[in-house]
């Protein structure tokens, strides 16, 4: 008889953020405990990703895919299976996945963004900006879509004044996310204020120290600025 009580300290390091003690406390289930072992695949597929440890979220985040349990669980982790693909380049897979999960109607807006990313990552700036605008329609308030959006438009020099509406509108909501302030801080650049691309590009650096775009950003606005 299965007992998911056994469960609760390890959902409880999750929902806490402590994905390292969560993933060793499901490692360290017995072979032989009563747990439901589609429940332990699922959190391990959660930490595993939460770690950028995608290789073994795969493994887990599959298992619960073809397991036929909980429709709204395999969704989620199909999506998460989609990003993992996207992140790792293999965008035919990711785009496998995000298809299956707009045919179910699943959390259209982020699946749409994260089609516009891929798309983005394989040069096609049409579908890209396509598949943004499809999901801000569907939620104006999308994080990933305002940033996105903001940042291809800045790139490609079209409509600044709206890609720095949408930028701000993204660090407002995320303002702790390198990747908001570092397209905020894109557009500036683009628009030729110099002082406030810095401004919001250090900050992204200050955040996330190893990210070779941010660094290049940077470099190129100080570049141009005569620093």
């Amino acid at each position: 008889m299965q007992d998911n009580t056994i469960l609760d300290e390890g959902k409880l390091l999750y929902t806490q953020k402590k994905y390292k003690k969560a993933l060793a406390f499901f490692l360290a289930l017995p072979s032989d405990s009563t747990a439901d072992k589609m429940e332990v695949s699922y959190y391990l597929g959660l930490c595993y990703t939460k770690l950028q440890r995608y290789d073994d979220a795969l493994l887990f985040l599959e298992q619960v895919v073809t397991s036929g349990g909980q429709l709204e669980r395999i969704l989620q982790c199909r999506f998460l299976l989609a990003v993992i693909y996207a992140l790792s380049g293999r965008k035919r897979l990711a785009d496998f996945e995000l298809n299956k999960l707009l045919d179910t109607g699943y959390r259209q807006a982020s699946v749409y963004a994260a089609i516009a990313f891929i798309a983005w990552e394989q040069n096609d700036t049409d579908r890209c900006m396509t598949y943004y605008e499809q999901s801000l329609k569907k939620d104006p308030d999308n994080v990933s879509s305002l940033n996105g959006l903001g940042y291809v438009l800045a790139c490609q020099e079209k409509d600044l004044t709206r890609a720095l509406s949408l930028c701000k509108q993204a660090v407002k909501s995320a303002p702790k996310s390198a990747a908001c302030l570092d397209s905020l801080g894109w557009v500036y650049y683009k628009l030729g204020l110099y002082k406030d691309a810095l401004q919001y590009l250090q900050q992204a650096e200050q955040i996330d120290t190893t990210n070779v775009e941010i660094a290049d950003h940077i470099k190129t606005v100080m570049l141009k600025a005569g620093h």
